[in-house]
């Protein structure tokens, strides 16, 4: 007998803003950082889209339409992805760049004697060269061929909602995602991913306003890892249905032990000169079909597990990062791919959660629930705890001189505090995974704001593919 219960994949598919216009190449990352038209290209700036662009979202292409999946695309990244230039610019990026770094790296590695390291990056050099391929014949439709399997929308630019000063600004990030997601790809059934999943009594009201009917939130600290609660939407008073994560499924993939520490896997940290992956976890030269065959027995375990979970009903809803899959875990499509195969033969039923809500009566949620995040401690510590403090201060802040003008803010304003108010600037400082990068980030936001509230008409033209239709 298959299992009574069903398994919701929800893809979360977002990347800060980061597209630059600069001319390319850079001269080094210094300079670049300081070209008034762009964001940088290393190791965080738009360098790290046109990756997620090769190893994330093309590959998840091939996914989509295979089996429901709930297909969540923030704002923020579709305007980067309809720019002039950004495509054009990932081209000369896989086409250019890509073989000439592989290049120099094949001959280093040839001149040490490292033959199976040269034999990866000759066929990694190979697999750029079929993606750029696959980018040109796709060219700038690649927003509209993934927004076909979208259902679900987010705020503008990703901000952590509770920690937003006001009702106005709050209801300008919804609103914007919103409308957004209607311009792009037509009707909308009210599935709103919250930024880091991060939730708080008081925003109810403005979202179920804005039409939102559905979204994830982690309630693990509350409920405990592995409580069957977890399996069951949650029915807020004058609020969105809550579908919670079901961490203790979550953590077979997205955890320090999880599947992608496995030892045959590409090893994300471990570069060649030029930055390049030819090693595994374990240290040994990588082999691609190794670690195809693992991420297909992974999948085996992920499927039996979570039929398991389900056995008596319910939604699991397993919630990943779309870049995850192909850009930290670079055979996490493949392991993708495979889940939708081994779900097919041991019976386990795949859904979409705005599907699933029509199948699946809510229950009352506890009268009381926490401030939550996917966060650290499951809490909003992530954003706005002591390492940065001064960011969560400085967004709000902005955001209430902002409102406070005399004169309506101008679309450059707004575009500037949008910018300022990612959660990913946090994030980064938080995990120290960018050194500097992401304060000066929001150093030049919060300047550019300021002189665009003033007015000022020298203000170099960045931000203007940020929310275009403002």
């Amino acid at each position: 007998m298959p299992p009574a219960g069903e398994l919701a994949i929800v893809l979360h598919t977002h990347m800060p803003y980061v597209e630059g216009g600069a001319p390319w190449p850079p001269p080094d990352r210094d300079a670049f950082l300081r070209e008034p038209e762009g964001f940088g290209t290393w190791p965080f700036g738009e360098e790290w889209l046109w990756e997620a662009i090769a190893s994330s979202y093309l590959p998840l292409l091939d996914m989509l339409g295979r089996a429901p999946l709930t297909l969540s695309l923030t704002p923020v990244l579709c305007d980067q992805l309809e720019a002039p230039g950004t495509i054009d610019r990932c081209l000369r990026f896989l086409r250019d760049v890509r073989p000439e770094s592989h290049r120099l790296d094949i001959e280093e590695l040839r001149r040490e004697g490292h033959l199976q390291l040269v034999a990866e990056l000759e066929r990694s050099a190979a697999e750029y060269a079929e993606t750029a391929e696959r980018l040109e014949a796709i060219g700038d439709r690649l927003v509209s061929r993934l927004g076909v399997h979208a259902s679900w929308t987010s705020a503008a630019t990703h901000a952590v909602l509770p920690l937003m000063a006001t009702d106005v600004g709050l209801e300008l990030q919804i609103q914007t995602g919103i409308s957004s997601y209607r311009r792009r790809f037509g009707g909308w059934d009210g599935g709103f991913w919250l930024p880091e999943c991060a939730r708080a009594p008081w925003l109810d009201p403005l979202l179920s306003q804005e039409g939102v009917r559905s979204t994830c939130v982690e309630l693990t600290a509350l409920f405990g890892l592995g409580d069957p609660r977890h399996l069951t939407p949650l029915a807020m008073d004058g609020g969105p249905v809550l579908w919670p994560l079901d961490r203790e499924v979550v953590s077979l993939v997205w955890a320090d032990s999880g599947y992608p520490a496995a030892g045959p896997y590409r090893d994300y940290h471990r570069h060649t000169t030029h930055h390049h992956r030819a090693w595994r976890n374990d240290g040994e030269p990588y082999n691609f079909d190794e670690a195809r065959a693992l991420a297909a027995q992974h999948a085996r375990d992920f499927v039996g597990r979570v039929s398991g979970r389900v056995r008596d009903g319910g939604v699991c809803v397993c919630a990943l990062d779309t870049e995850l899959l192909g850009h930290w875990w670079y055979e996490g499509v493949h392991w993708l791919g495979s889940v939708l195969e081994e779900s097919a033969r041991q019976h386990l039923r795949l859904t979409t959660l705005d599907d699933a809500l029509g199948r699946n009566d809510p229950v009352r949620a506890p009268a009381e629930l926490p401030v939550s995040s996917w966060g650290s401690g499951g809490d909003l510590r992530t954003w706005s705890g002591p390492p940065v403090a001064d960011l969560a201060w400085q967004a709000r802040t902005a955001e209430l001189k902002l409102l406070a003008a005399p004169a309506p803010p101008n679309p450059r304003a707004i575009r500037e505090l949008f910018a300022l108010q990612s959660s990913d600037w946090a994030f980064l400082t938080y995990r120290q995974l960018a050194g500097e990068y992401p304060r000066e980030r929001a150093r030049g936001h919060a300047r550019a704001l300021e002189r665009a509230l003033a007015g000022d008409a020298g203000l170099e033209p960045r931000l203007r593919n940020l929310a275009p239709h403002l």
